[in-house]
């Protein structure tokens, strides 16, 4: 941005107050200005063609893995998850990077479809056109690999992109931004905008073809708001509530580790973590002794051998802290963690147990390193409690006999079994949920043709015997097409 800003905000340190960076809160013309400058960039970026993106999205990559701890620190700072929890979330955008580029000819490029026997004179063919510019608004409890799993594949796509990162993680933002100028210097094609809700709500109403944004689902629909107003179609992924489920036949072991990473690792800040879990009543007793004593040596805080980091975004600390005394209140017992202290920075990992299905704690995505565990006397009633919910993210099956037929009676967009989350790291899937979890999908084939639009084409080879789209068609003809109607569609 060239324009001088009249308004900045500050990056703290979650755990320090430290201030980590000084940002320009972009005004809505100087979003619509980025908009305008992308929009320039990718008429070139579009027509470098398949193998020219993928030529500089693969020094993008090589780049970012080169400086990937650089950029790790830059999360650590702003979001105050341990540095390793940050090199992980760094390595899986690197993959769908990669994967993105690589595949994004052979899913998106022109593809021959039958043209049927009415048709068959003509050549059909299907091909993905990029949008333009496309807008993305991004969360601060991942904020390198979620947005990019938008950004990446856009890109891949043949899109220049705008890029609103989390006013509680600006520096990561600039900071992929910056590395992708670095790798590819030609032309702006990937630009950040930096502010609070109104900067998002500029970019909405700023004439990008396309939003994809990751956040709460209130602020989904306030997103959605604004883009009707140009009818700009939006994708949304709102978090979500996941259960897991722990069949009479599981590795127990297995269970509890992924239970307690799902819920506690990056201190519970993950919409596809775990925060419910159902098990069956014969393994009950020894599920939840094992999970107890994963939980409770786990290590708080920031320095370099923390486990479990501070909560990043302050007001969430209120949430956890609603939740856990409100089970609590009804009967609920803390095997580990228990209530959270006023003006405290960190929660501690909580498993609770004998927590009402109609708690807070069971209904509302808490975004911290707690779960429940209930009893539950078998499958049918885990999968009915599970999916006893507005949200529908990911989920988690741990059987051995029934984990397949389990998985797919989840309502949900994604199911790992006999592992937690595991879907996220495979680039080739698509990744998004139902209900108030949200709808459209990143990742996968599915993820490119989010951000491209489908062109039909038909192309005529020879003239067909018989011609239906000219007035110069006689009842003969008519009658002829009725009669290879009936033969081809009105018999028994």
């Amino acid at each position: 941005m060239t324009t001088v800003q009249a308004k900045t905000f500050e990056s703290l340190n979650p755990a320090t107050d430290e201030v980590v960076g000084v940002h320009p809160v972009n005004s809505a013309e100087e979003v619509r200005a980025a908009v305008e400058s992308a929009r320039a960039a990718a008429a070139w970026w579009g027509a470098l063609g398949f193998a020219g993106r993928l030529e500089r999205l693969n020094r993008w990559k090589a780049a970012l893995t080169r400086r990937a701890h650089e950029l790790a620190d830059v999360v650590h700072a702003e979001t105050g998850k341990p540095h390793g929890d940050a090199m992980l979330e760094i390595v899986l955008a690197i993959d769908h990077t990669a994967w993105a580029a690589k595949n994004a000819r052979k899913v998106l490029g022109p593809k021959r479809r039958p043209a049927g026997l009415l048709m068959a004179n003509q050549k059909a063919t299907v091909e993905y056109q990029p949008l333009g510019v496309v807008g993305v608004i991004g969360p601060w409890n991942y904020p390198v690999f979620t947005p990019m799993g938008s950004i990446a594949y856009a890109l891949a796509a043949g899109n220049a992109v705008v890029f609103k990162p989390s006013e509680y993680t600006p520096g990561v933002g600039r900071w992929l931004a910056e590395s992708f100028a670095d790798a590819v210097p030609e032309h702006p094609v990937f630009r950040v905008v930096t502010g609070f809700g109104e900067t998002g709500a500029a970019l909405c109403r700023s004439g990008v073809a396309k939003i994809a944004f990751t956040g709460s689902p209130g602020t989904g629909r306030k997103i959605m708001a604004a883009c009707a107003e140009t009818l700009t179609p939006v994708l949304i992924e709102a978090g979500g509530k996941d259960a897991l489920l722990v069949d009479a036949d599981a590795d127990l072991d297995a269970a509890a580790e992924a239970a307690v990473w799902g819920a506690m690792s990056n201190a519970g800040q993950t919409c596809t973590g775990v925060e419910r879990v159902y098990v069956h009543e014969r393994v009950y007793d020894d599920f939840v002794a094992k999970v107890t004593a994963q939980a409770r040596p786990l290590k708080v805080g920031f320095d370099a051998d923390a486990q479990v980091g501070p909560i990043t975004m302050p007001g969430q600390i209120d949430i956890i802290r609603r939740h856990i005394a409100d089970a609590l209140s009804r009967g609920a017992r803390a095997l580990t963690g228990g209530p959270v202290p006023e003006g405290s920075r960190y929660v501690e990992p909580t498993v609770l147990v004998d927590v009402p299905e109609d708690s807070a704690a069971v209904r509302e995505e808490t975004f911290g390193p707690t779960m429940t565990v209930t009893r539950v006397r078998d499958m049918d009633q885990a999968v009915d409690l599970a999916n006893a919910t507005a949200y529908g993210l990911g989920g988690t099956v741990f059987a051995r006999a029934r984990g397949l037929e389990l998985a797919r009676r989840l309502r949900a967009g994604m199911v790992s079994v006999n592992s937690v989350i595991s879907f996220a790291g495979v680039p080739s899937l698509p990744f998004g949920g139902v209900g108030e979890s949200g709808f459209g999908r990143i990742h996968g084939p599915e993820g490119l043709r989010e951000f491209a639009r489908a062109k039909a084409i038909t192309t005529q080879r020879f003239r067909a015997p018989i011609t239906m789209t000219t007035f110069a068609r006689t009842p003969k003809v008519d009658a002829q097409v009725a009669k290879l109607i009936t033969f081809l569609h009105g018999r028994r």
